[in-house]
């Protein structure tokens, strides 16, 4: 377990230092307000999640401490989007289609209300 814990710290410390990096030069080549830095990277972890997953799904590519590093780690810092999207690729794949529309738009509304609430109470503070 907690060798688990540090498999997935450091993979989230490279994930969520290339978020930053990336993101920071894409949205400084814009010149409009528009988010494309965060566009560019929840795609591009979505693209990489699906390429570790898929490697995992087709016979043993992958240990499980690489999948864990590589996943959970590298793409979960990189962008919680790509575990959303994996997880909801999942729930398609398993045919569990109520989940599927539970879990995407439940996240969807109840991630934009708990933002609105936070921005709310950040107010009253």
């Amino acid at each position: 377990m907690i060798k688990d814990f540090f498999i997935v710290g450091i993979g989230s410390f490279f994930g969520g230092g290339m978020r930053f990096l990336i993101s920071k030069w894409i949205q400084d080549l814009s010149f409009l307000s528009f988010p494309f830095g965060t566009l560019v990277v929840n795609v591009l972890g979505c693209l990489l999640i699906g390429f570790f997953s898929g490697l995992s799904y087709t016979g043993n590519l992958m240990s499980p401490s690489t999948k864990l590093i590589l996943t959970t780690g590298f793409c979960g810092g990189f962008t919680t989007f790509s575990t959303f999207m994996n997880e909801s690729s999942s729930l398609l794949k398993d045919e569990n289609y109520l989940y599927f529309v539970l879990y995407l738009f439940g996240s969807l509304a109840v991630g934009l209300v708990a933002v609105l609430v936070g921005q709310q109470l950040s107010k009253v503070i």
